[in-house]
């Protein structure tokens, strides 16, 4: 392995924040432009929700192959066809003239940002010592927190002044960009690999893509379609855990569900992040399409959620000293589904005022939730479990946002035509999609109850006997 000059090893952490930056801005920019895309495309802004779920699907699908193409054909070549594949997919997003022509192109665009992000990641872990770790990848943190900020807003005004177009074509430039610097400063590590479980990871792909597709189903009123495809799907994830069981080199160990608060903190993060996940689609629709404000004015009023949940960081250590995990989590996520049934009270005649303490509170409490459950879902693995377990949290995060997306659109489709229960109303539907996710995230309390007192414990001492020293 050549060693890096002191130029490179200084530039090589902003080649990560970049592709953080990308990556965040791509998966929350598209929702505020969703009905003007629907217009355009001759579709109903209600049924947009696939061009969501397939770029959030493609990533949580394509993840678990990024680590095994790096080592490979080293992070240089992976991370620059990463680049290009990005690029490429956002070029045919700008240029389709169909929804299943967007669709295709957000799963192109999926397959390169699905490997932007883990191969810079392992690429800084690779080329600096562990002692550097943290100040390396810290460098991250501030475009993984000014993302979801700018996004709707530039989301927003580039669909109302230029065209939605445009929230895909000015990933061009900053690929082409990234191309070029990585040219100058990106190593390309390679590494000795065995053998790919491509039969495990074919089996848990299929499973995961015939539930979100099942799921998406149920709200085009494809019953038969949708018991079928769940069936399979749940079959499928049988016989992955017993492929799991006879194979040691599994793409996900099964000795990884051994370990208590890994078990409890994934089953958690898949269920209570449901409802969460559905409303950086829902709201952008609710308040274009039930309320009519422009896409800008819903940008705006996504804002608030980011900057809370920034102003939550800070918090979340001292609850957790003074709670524990598992009492934090039972009653945040209870809190979570309350606030979510919240947004179901104002109605359309209200001045949009009424809904910041709403989204404020969104912001505190799913950030709180975000933290603490994966801090919990990790908190106990041995040293040889933490690469795939952090591996399978990443994909099981990204899984629970395309079911997030999925099961809270069919909520709202099948709301839309339950005439008796909101009599052509388009806000009542969502009145009664907050409603049933907010249950829903409220139910997903229990599992939490499964985590013992102390587990986690000697992460807070850790953390607050830390916080002491410095």
């Amino acid at each position: 392995m050549d060693s890096l000059s002191s130029s490179e090893k200084r530039h090589l952490p902003m080649i990560l924040a970049v592709a953080i930056f990308m990556q965040m801005l791509d998966t929350t920019i598209l929702n505020t432009a969703l009905p003007s895309i629907a217009a355009d495309l001759h579709a109903s802004p209600l049924n947009m929700q696939m061009t969501v779920i397939s770029y959030a699907l493609t990533l949580a699908l394509m993840i678990p192959l990024s680590g095994y193409f790096a080592d490979r054909f080293g992070t240089k070549t992976t991370f620059q066809s990463a680049l290009i594949l990005f690029c490429i997919g956002s070029l045919l997003c700008a240029l389709s003239t169909s929804l299943s022509m967007l669709i295709f192109s957000r799963v192109i665009q999926g397959v390169g940002g699905a490997m932007m992000v883990p191969v810079a990641r392992l690429t800084v872990m690779k080329a600096f010592d562990k002692s550097e770790w943290v100040e390396a990848l810290n460098v991250a943190i501030v475009p993984a927190l000014i993302a979801p900020i700018i996004a709707p807003l530039l989301g927003g005004y580039l669909t109302q002044w230029l065209s939605w177009h445009w929230i895909f074509l000015i990933n061009i430039p900053i690929g082409i960009l990234g191309i070029l610097f990585t040219l100058r400063v990106m190593p390309n590590f390679h590494t000795e690999v065995g053998k790919m479980d491509l039969m495990g990871y074919g089996i848990f792909a299929s499973a995961a893509f015939l539930l979100t597709l099942g799921l998406d189903w149920l709200g085009q009123g494809g019953g038969v379609i949708f018991v079928l495809m769940i069936i399979t799907g749940f079959v499928l994830l049988r016989f992955y855990i017993h492929h799991a069981q006879r194979h040691r080199e599994a793409i996900f160990p099964i000795d990884l569900f051994s370990v208590r608060t890994f078990r409890v903190g994934l089953m958690g993060n898949l269920f209570s992040r449901i409802g969460m996940s559905s409303l950086p689609f829902l709201l952008p629709l609710l308040f274009q399409v039930a309320f009519g404000y422009s896409a800008s004015v819903s940008g705006w009023m996504l804002i608030p959620i980011a900057l809370s949940s920034i102003l939550a960081k800070p918090l979340m250590m001292p609850m957790i000293h003074r709670f524990g995990y598992r009492k934090v989590l039972l009653v945040n996520t209870a809190i979570v589904g309350l606030n979510l049934m919240a947004f179901a009270i104002p109605s359309a005649h209200v001045h949009l005022l009424w809904f910041l303490p709403i989204l404020m509170f969104t912001g505190l409490t799913n950030s709180l939730q975000f933290s603490t459950m994966n801090t919990i879902t990790l908190a106990n693995l041995r040293i040889q479990q933490n690469s795939s377990g952090n591996s399978l949290m990443s994909v099981n995060q990204q899984l629970s946002m395309s079911f997030g997306l999925a099961i809270g659109a069919s909520i709202l489709q099948l709301s839309m035509k339950q005439d008796w229960l909101t009599h052509g109303s388009i806000h009542a539907a969502f009145q009664i999609t907050f409603i049933i996710l907010g249950l829903i995230t409220l139910s997903s309390a229990w599992i939490f109850s499964l985590l013992h007192p102390q587990d986690g414990d000697q992460l807070a001492h850790r953390s607050h006997g830390t916080s002491h020293q410095s």
